[in-house]
């Protein structure tokens, strides 16, 4: 299918796929907070709608769903504009369009966020979806924050020597993947370093306590300089492969 958006589709669309095979969906997290003073609100949403196809182009079986394009965003709340849900509604959120799922006869929805303060949500999500679900779904969960953003260090590293400019957020990773996504809303002139020491896990939860602005009063953890959309395409490539990997492992097909 040249298109794997299920709102995109008609529902005929949708059950001929699903006749042919395609039963698992992808659920895209993102969110809507800032990302410094060079890129939009939208930055992991958007992030999250090109990443989702890429991996459902990988499974080969998979339909993709709306992104939910609000997250867990409470440590961006001193920057204006940035929306927040609480963990609970985001999984409760997760629970229903899992049920809807279920109602249509898919097997399996695979789960990631484009966004990194997600990832607490997503680590034990399975076990507890299995318990609320009331449906005969294989729910699979990527949660590993620490291999993105390795993926992340070495395709800035190879493609051009910047793995100490990914920070995380608004970094030369994130940067980049905007000028393969969106180009357009990337403002080369306001781009500018934040934090840059050490992403260690003392500092992450930090951020998670005391807010961004409390590290990066810019509100960006690394640093843009010497983003590139070639880089960008490589992020998302070395991402789609760990997610796609991850859930060909996990997937056992229903019987």
């Amino acid at each position: 299918m040249s298109e794997l958006r299920i709102e995109h589709l008609t529902s005929p669309d949708i059950a001929e796929a699903m006749a042919r095979g395609m039963r698992t969906a992808i659920l895209p997290l993102g969110a809507t907070e800032q990302h410094g003073a060079h890129l939009p609100l939208s930055v992991d949403s958007d992030h999250a709608d090109r990443l989702s196809v890429l991996v459902a182009e990988r499974l080969g079986d998979a339909l993709v769903l709306p992104t939910v394009r609000i997250g867990c965003s409470a440590h961006h709340l001193g920057f204006a504009g940035t929306l927040s849900l609480q963990a609970g509604t985001l999984e409760a959120i997760c629970a229903d369009c899992c049920e809807s799922l279920a109602v249509h006869g898919f097997r399996c929805v695979v789960i990631f966020s484009a966004h990194i303060g997600n990832y607490p949500l997503l680590k034990d999500i399975e076990s507890r979806l299995d318990e609320r679900l009331s449906c005969d779904l294989d729910v699979i969960a990527y949660s590993d924050s620490t291999a993105l953003l390795q993926a992340w260090r070495s395709a800035a590293q190879q493609v051009a020597g910047l793995a100490d400019h990914v920070g995380g957020h608004a970094d030369v990773a994130e940067t980049s993947i905007m000028l393969a996504v969106r180009p357009e809303v990337v403002r080369n002139d306001r781009a500018a370093a934040g934090f840059t020491g050490s992403m260690n896990d003392e500092l992450l939860a930090r951020v998670f306590t005391d807010g961004v602005r409390a590290v990066a009063p810019n509100g960006v953890l690394g640093d843009p300089k010497g983003m590139s959309s070639e880089l960008g395409f490589s992020c998302l490539n070395a991402v789609a492969d760990l997610i796609a990997a991850h859930a060909t492992a996990r997937y056992q097909p229903l019987t």
